[in-house]
């Protein structure tokens, strides 16, 4: 449903809140290690992240990564909207081009009302968890590792 490039993000949003410490950075080097995604891909993903305010960085020896916004006013519908669009809430399931225009007299596919309750929730879910509620979930650093 998420693109790997979405789901890479919403760990590495995790990761950082996890290991959230006033004025710290994490280096991509240390973030692409502990979550095992390769570097070069980790590093457009968080640039992305960054340039739309959802990340610091810094550059140089003392430089890496780190939550620019509070992880209580964060969700997970933030990050989606930034990688993957909201696709995942407009589209056609099956991909018909007609369903997606179904609200303006179109024949909707044959899944279209039982898919549209379920991205309604879909979309509920991202908008209300945030990556705080998600941290106070995940118990254990090291068992966020193994995901």
């Amino acid at each position: 449903m998420l693109s790997n490039t979405c789901k890479y993000a919403v760990r590495s949003v995790i990761y950082l809140a996890i290991h959230q410490e006033e004025g710290k950075k994490i280096g991509i080097k240390q973030i692409s290690s502990d979550l095992e995604i390769p570097t070069p891909f980790l590093g457009k993903i968080l640039q992305t992240l960054a340039k739309q305010k959802i990340l610091s960085s810094n550059k140089g020896p003392h430089g890496g990564f780190s939550l620019a916004v509070d992880p209580e006013e964060l969700t997970l519908l933030d990050i989606v909207k930034i990688i993957d669009g909201m696709d995942i809430f407009e589209t056609c399931l099956i991909g018909m081009n007609s369903c997606k225009a179904a609200d303006s007299n179109s024949k909707p596919c044959s899944v279209h009302d039982q898919f549209s309750d379920i991205r309604k929730q879909l979309y509920n879910l991202f908008k209300n968890e945030t990556f705080a509620n998600i941290v106070n979930k995940v118990g254990e650093k090291e068992d966020y590792y193994l995901l």
